[in-house]
């Protein structure tokens, strides 16, 4: 049963990218029904369909659609949120994502740079985009979601994106704590979430490829302690905890939640 702490959030804007499906959906949902301002963000139409749900609720909420991959992607969300709410005091960096399961050999160059782009620069341009509103605020929370892929096989340009996520959470936490703004990664483990709605790779994997992802599956079921998959839920417990005021003395680590695997 999901418990929702009344008001936690009461007075806060938060954005949440991602916010279309999966664990940024079910982030979204939690922080409207907790008493945030919600933006939701994510470049799907499903965006629409999920914020229209929370505002028939009588939540505060507002759907933005944009390509996060780019600069101008970002500054669109700021630029909207600023807007409607007139300030920004949380961020939940949720974008991000496996494209292809290989070996890195098998990965041509144009992958690569996809891979990076997906789960990296989401995240840089957000952290960027959010803080002039923030130091100017006197405050902020960035949530990063990483991943305990950092040591993983099978998926090696996306290990070094959320590899770079760890490293800019832990430096930038440093540099902007004196603007009272904290800066926490979430290193997701492996998570039973549904079928994706919008898939990340639009083409059918081979009966390789099928065997390469397994073989991600196995791996991270063995590296986790508890030897399975965690729920949605635990993620977003996760992440709110980190965003609320109960965490208000953690930054610039990266949290495994991922049943004793460290990545």
């Amino acid at each position: 049963m999901t418990m929702i702490f009344e008001n936690r959030f009461k007075n806060k804007v938060a954005i949440v990218t991602g916010a279309g499906q999966g664990i940024g959906k079910g982030v979204a949902e939690r922080l409207a029904k907790e008493g945030a301002q919600t933006v939701l963000v994510d470049r799907a139409e499903t965006v629409l369909t999920v914020t229209e749900d929370l505002a028939k609720q009588g939540l505060q909420v507002l759907a933005v659609q944009a390509d996060l991959e780019t600069y101008a992607g970002f500054e669109k969300v700021v630029t909207e949120t600023l807007a409607v709410f007139k300030t920004i005091d949380i961020l939940i960096n949720n974008v991000g994502g496996t494209i292809w399961a290989k070996p890195f050999q098998h990965y041509n160059e144009d992958e690569i740079i996809k891979e990076v782009n997906r789960s990296l620069y989401p995240t840089l341009w957000g952290c960027r985009s959010v803080l002039p509103a923030m130091i100017e605020n006197k405050g902020g929370v960035i949530i990063n979601v990483s991943s305990i892929a950092t040591r993983s096989i099978n998926r090696i340009p996306y290990a070094a994106a959320k590899g770079g996520v760890n490293a800019l959470t832990a430096s930038l936490a440093f540099e902007q704590a004196a603007n009272n703004i904290r800066v926490v990664a979430i290193a997701t483990g492996g998570t039973e979430a549904p079928q994706r709605i919008v898939p990340r790779n639009e083409n059918p994997m081979s009966e390789e490829e099928k065997v390469w992802y397994q073989e991600i599956v196995d791996q991270t079921r063995e590296s986790s302690l508890m030897k399975k998959y965690g729920q949605v839920e635990d993620q977003v417990n996760a992440i709110l905890f980190a965003a609320s005021d109960e965490a208000k003395y953690i930054t610039g680590v990266t949290i495994p939640v991922s049943g004793g695997d460290l990545g």
